[in-house]
């Protein structure tokens, strides 16, 4: 038998302890950032509510956070403003309807 002075374990153990402890803070705190950080590789105008809302959804228990995921998530990182989405909705119509419509069989 190897005989062991307990204290060596016991600071062993509290070591231990501070350390899961730390790395489950930066975890949660990591997560939390993950809507933040598309919301802003995407330029979405709301960026900034985004991570706001964030840190709420930490004393909410994470109940909003889906929707925050879901929020940085529906932004389009090539349409700039709803005006661009409809000028890009009536160029698609217009270029539809320049294609010659197919002959009716009579």
């Amino acid at each position: 038998m190897i005989m062991t002075d307990s204290r060596i374990l016991d600071y062993f153990g509290a070591g231990m302890l501070i350390f899961v402890f730390l790395v489950l803070v930066y975890g949660i705190i990591y997560i939390h950032d993950i809507p933040y950080n598309i919301a802003k590789k995407r330029n979405h105008p709301h960026q900034d509510a985004i991570h706001a809302a964030g840190w709420v959804s930490l004393f909410t228990l994470h109940a909003i956070w889906p929707f925050l995921w879901i929020w940085a998530m529906i932004h389009k990182p090539d349409m700039e403003s709803d005006d661009e989405f409809v000028e890009h909705e009536a160029e698609t119509a217009i270029a539809e309807e320049s294609v010659e419509p197919e002959a009716k069989e009579v």
